[in-house]
């Protein structure tokens, strides 16, 4: 009992250190050779792709934000997607007919068939996708194709700045997306990265392919396209989207969302995890590694009981006062020193929850994972 239980214990404790602490330690040193992008900016036709539902809300100001982007005006092409919307989305789009915005309203099929109609209608020779929540900052269009100039890069995303929104809130996506940006950065530097940000991403056009229907990550498996065809992926720090801080709830549905996703990938792109993809390490370490921590936490919490004497005693106790640190999280005051520690605590509990949630993928349409999101 007592050497079984001690060997669940080690192997999933070990496990969980490798991908929480041993990964960013190998990626930091394989990064120190700077595989750089060389940008260069060639003035290209680009259709620029908003598939939206429902998004009156936001479509007016996304529009301007498109408008008022740094780029030729003649060279781009705005195709907003409305699909099967029931709001003022469409008669708001129709008003910015004239400044070069084409409606192309279809019928109420999800995100994927709605990319599929704009990639049919698209005739620039860049595809820059967007969703309709976040404004774009001026440059960042200019800054992706600059990307593409790269001959060796078929597809680029930039990153998200979150806008003000309440405090604790925005603390917990920004510890988050703080540790995903430098990822990404270093994964670049080696040569790709493996997943992009739906809301600003570009990619060559004939490098492009019809997205399988309830496609959950759209900004992943098209540049995965790319990337698979011997193209680089790569992530630009200079290309930006401002987003809104979403209620935790919602954040935790996207969450469960994205993870599950990188389930799908895996039946698209089975080389994902071996020796066809030069980044097979990196994918293996971050995205599948994050999916199977929750599995090892519960080997951890399970075999503690099992372990003999003392062991067992600091086991179940330096567990215990984890979680319980995590779930004190929201009553901590923010100028307590221990918040640093509850805030990534309680950040690595919510993750390694919506990783254990994304199972549900193998049990429910994938559509049924899709949820409004909710900005704070």
């Amino acid at each position: 009992m007592h050497g079984g239980a001690a060997v669940i214990f080690l192997a999933s404790l070990t496990f969980t250190i490798y991908i929480v602490f041993g990964y960013p330690l190998l990626l930091a040193v394989l990064a120190r050779n700077d595989y750089k992008i060389r940008k260069r900016f060639e003035p290209t036709d680009v259709s620029i792709l908003l598939p939206v539902y429902n998004g009156e809300k936001w479509i007016r100001d996304k529009l301007l934000s498109i408008l008022d982007l740094d780029y030729p005006p003649e060279l781009r092409r705005v195709i907003v997607i409305s699909d099967g919307s029931t709001d003022r989305t469409d008669a708001i789009a129709r008003e910015f007919a004239g400044q070069g915005v084409d409606l192309l309203r279809v019928p109420r099929g999800g995100k994927a068939a709605a990319l599929n109609a704009g990639l049919r209608a698209a005739r620039g020779q860049i595809l820059f996708f967007t969703d309709v929540r976040q404004p774009l900052d001026p440059g960042c269009l200019k800054s992706l194709v600059a990307c593409l100039g790269d001959p060796s890069v078929g597809a680029a995303c930039g990153h998200v700045y979150f806008l003000g929104g309440p405090k604790e809130q925005a603390a917990h996506m920004g510890l988050y997306w703080r540790y995903e940006k430098w990822v990404r950065l270093n994964q670049t530097r080696i040569h790709s990265i493996q997943a992009g940000t739906g809301c600003i991403y570009a990619m060559r056009r004939e490098l492009a392919a019809p997205v399988p229907p309830d496609a959950l990550l759209d900004d992943s498996y098209l540049p995965l396209c790319a990337f698979f065809r011997g193209y680089r992926f790569v992530f630009d720090t200079e290309a930006i989207a401002y987003e809104y801080p979403t209620t935790l709830d919602a954040e935790f549905h996207r969450k469960v969302r994205t993870l599950a996703g990188i389930y799908q990938l895996i039946g698209i792109f089975p080389a994902l995890i071996g020796p066809g993809n030069r980044m097979w390490i990196h994918f293996v370490s971050h995205k599948l590694g994050r999916l199977l921590v929750p599995f090892a936490l519960i080997g951890m919490a399970v075999s503690s009981f099992g372990l003999p004497g003392a062991w067992k005693a600091a086991a179940i106790v330096a567990q215990g006062a984890f979680y319980l640190t995590a779930a004190l999280d929201s009553w901590i005051p923010g100028h307590w020193p221990i918040k640093r520690i509850s805030s990534l605590a309680r950040t690595f509990v919510v993750l390694m929850a919506a990783a254990f949630c994304a199972v549900t993928i193998f049990f429910i349409p994938a559509r049924r994972l899709w949820k409004e999101t909710r900005v704070g």
